[in-house]
């Protein structure tokens, strides 16, 4: 199977070049576009939704932070434009899958730690953006830091 367009999913860390790499060779071999995207979760899941101040200036911060990183870490890919990168807020889950379907991607490629025992039982990105994805999708195991 040839894929025509393939979304890289990823956090924007030095341990996740191997999975653009993979996915710009089987971009390559296929003659398919290349894309990716970047999400950003929003600071009030990570205190449970109840906040009691405003967070917006934060997450502009962050924003504008991811911006920069995402620009940084797609340039050193030739061919991955300004079109192509993609910054999303919300749950990357279903961040991925919404892109997926606008974009009318037929692969998701994202990287894995490869968990078992419990965080295998409590879920990753990679797991979560896995089930009810509307294409196929690869994890490339990610080497663990040394």
């Amino acid at each position: 199977m040839t894929y025509k367009h393939i979304l890289v999913a990823t956090d924007l860390n030095e341990e996740c070049h191997p999975v653009v790499e993979r996915a710009q060779a089987l971009a390559t071999a296929s003659g398919a576009k290349l894309a990716i995207i970047h999400v950003i979760e929003p600071m009030a899941m990570a205190f449970g939704g109840d906040v009691p101040m405003d967070l917006s200036m934060l997450q502009q911060q962050q924003f504008d932070q991811a911006r920069e990183r995402l620009a940084l870490f797609a340039d050193r890919y030739p061919g991955l434009t300004p079109e192509q990168r993609h910054i999303a807020y919300g749950q990357p889950r279903q961040e991925v899958h919404r892109l997926v379907r606008e974009q009318g991607c037929d692969l998701v490629v994202v990287g894995s730690h490869g968990r078992h025992g419990l965080a295998l039982l409590l879920g990753s990105t990679a797991n979560d953006i896995l089930h009810g994805a509307p294409c196929d999708v690869l994890a490339v195991r990610l080497k663990k830091p040394e």
